[in-house]
C-alpha cells in the first residue's frame, strides 16, 4: 500500500513482512534509479539509500546525518558473492566475513577499483559493505539487481538508529522521496569492523556480536 503526501514529502510504501508486494518494491526500486534517496529496513534499523554512483544522493545523506568526510559509507549486497567485486579480502578475512554473512555487520576493507570513488573513505580508501539478512531489504537489492550505497539512519546528536516506520516519516520525510515499511526492523545499527589493517578493530558495537574479533 501506498500513501500519497503533499509535494515536498515522501511517498510512503507499506509491504508485508514475509512477502513484500513486487509492485511496490518496483515503484521503490524506479525511485532509486531515477535518482531518489530512500529510507529502508534491513535487520538492523532502517537506513537510507541511494544507486551507485549517486553524488547527489550520498550529499543528501550527509546533510541529514551531518556527516563529515572521514565517514564510511557501506555498499549494501544482496549476497556475499557480489563483495569480492568491490573490495579487497585475503583467505583469512574472506573466511571471517564469509561466516557471518548475512547478518547485522559492516566489514570496512580497501576498496577495488569498481566501488564507487564518491564514497570512498578519502585518506585510506576504504569503504564499508555488508548483506542484510532482511526479507524486505533483500527484495529491494533483487529488483534494483546492484547494490545501494547506504549509511544506518542515526540523527545527528542521537546514538540509536531510527527503527519504526513512522518515525522515519516524521524525522525525514521531508528529506527522502520514499520510505519502505514492512513492520519489522533490527533492533541497534550493525557492528562495524574495519579490517583494513593487520588487526580487527570493533569501531562500533551493535547488533552483530563482535567477539569474534576480539
Amino acid at each position: 500500500m501506498e500513501r500519497v503526501y503533499p509535494d515536498g514529502m515522501a511517498r510512503y510504501f507499506e509491504v508485508h513482512p514475509a512477502n513484500p508486494q513486487r509492485r511496490s518494491i518496483g515503484q521503490v526500486a524506479q525511485i532509486l534509479r531515477d535518482g531518489g534517496l530512500v529510507a529502508y529496513p534491513t535487520d538492523s534499523a532502517f537506513a537510507l539509500g541511494c544507486t551507485m554512483g549517486n553524488k547527489d544522493g550520498l550529499d543528501r545523506i550527509r546533510r541529514i546525518r551531518r556527516l563529515t568526510d572521514k565517514h564510511h559509507f557501506t555498499l549494501v549486497c544482496s549476497e556475499f558473492a557480489q563483495l569480492g567485486q568491490y573490495v579487497q579480502m585475503d583467505n583469512d578475512v574472506f573466511r571471517a566475513i564469509k561466516a557471518l554473512t548475512p547478518g547485522p555487520y559492516t566489514f570496512i576493507l580497501p576498496a577495488t577499483r569498481e566501488a564507487p570513488r564518491a564514497m570512498l573513505q578519502p585518506k585510506k580508501r576504504t569503504v564499508g559493505v555488508r548483506v542484510p539478512s532482511h526479507i524486505t531489504a533483500l527484495a529491494l537489492l533483487d529488483e534494483l539487481e546492484e547494490p545501494l550505497m547506504s549509511s544506518t539512519l542515526i540523527l545527528p546528536d542521537e546514538e540509536d538508529p531510527l527503527m519504526e516506520g513512522y518515525i522515519v516519516d516524521h524525522e525525514v520525510g521531508a528529506s527522502v522521496d520514499a520510505i519502505l515499511d514492512s513492520g519489522d526492523c533490527g533492533y541497534g545499527p550493525t557492528t562495524v569492523v574495519d579490517l583494513s589493517g593487520d588487526e580487527p578493530e570493533i569501531v562500533r558495537r551493535g547488533a552483530g556480536d563482535p567477539s569474534p574479533f576480539e
